[in-house]
């Protein structure tokens, strides 16, 4: 079957999924899916866990904080490290990216998949986006799923863990919403855990970690990411045999 035809049926199967069921839920009316991972085993000669990570400016840092040492993937590591799992990791973020809207560089998530994602992966993380408000649903399905499909390929062994987009807020928009459970609906279709921090309500009554912009983590903001995400991804790597 071509593959614009498939893609497209899948989206259209979004579609029709998020009109049914009435899928633009209340942020407090879903909670994050923990699919069993994909059984993953590390050999005893492998020294570090090899994990990429793809997202945008909640990845990267911004001017209010989460740059270098302080954002949330180098925090991980460390904690991962001191729990006896060391991580050989490879970022691909860009501020204001998506899986549909395109960074400050122009790329999109499928365009940074492959620069972080390798063959020895044994976990691909992806993370976000808010930055695709707006975008054609159709579209954001067809993208999200090209992504994913991406990093299968490119690390057939690696089990996916995909977290949704944060809001700092409970009055969370409806296009947030939507692109919740586009992302929700497609990491289903790939096989991959999904996370909602909406409905964790990550930031919700705790303006002290977002910065004056009103959007991006402070330093204590990554800190806080880092606690909730470390014990994810501790969860999807592969026990040694």
């Amino acid at each position: 079957m071509n593959w614009r035809i498939a893609v497209g049926r899948v989206a259209a199967a979004v579609v029709a999924l998020v009109v049914i069921s009435g899928a633009l839920l209340t942020p407090s009316s879903t909670s994050s899916q923990n699919a069993p991972p994909h059984p993953v085993l590390l050999t005893r000669e492998s020294p570090l866990y090899s994990v990429a990570v793809v997202g945008d400016s909640y990845t990267t840092g911004s001017t209010e904080g989460g740059n270098g040492a302080q954002g949330w993937t180098a925090l991980t590591w460390q904690k991962l490290a001191r729990r006896g799992q060391d991580v050989d990791p490879n970022v691909a973020a860009e501020g204001r990216a998506g899986y549909v809207v395109r960074g400050y560089n122009g790329n999109v998530f499928g365009d940074l998949t492959p620069r972080a994602v390798t063959a020895n992966d044994v976990l691909v993380v992806f993370f976000g986006s808010r930055n695709d408000q707006g975008a054609d649903p159709l579209a954001l399905a067809g993208m999200t799923q090209d992504a994913f499909a991406q990093a299968h390929r490119i690390a057939p062994r690696a089990n996916l863990l995909v977290i949704g987009p944060p809001w700092p807020t409970a009055d969370v928009p409806q296009a947030v919403l939507q692109i919740r459970d586009v992302l929700r609906f497609t990491a289903s279709m790939a096989g991959a855990t999904f996370v909602d921090p909406i409905a964790e309500q990550w930031f919700v009554g705790r303006p002290d970690l977002i910065g004056a912009d009103g959007v991006h983590p402070t330093d204590a903001g990554h800190a806080y990411m880092a606690e909730r995400i470390a014990p994810l991804i501790s969860a999807q790597l592969p026990r040694g045999v």
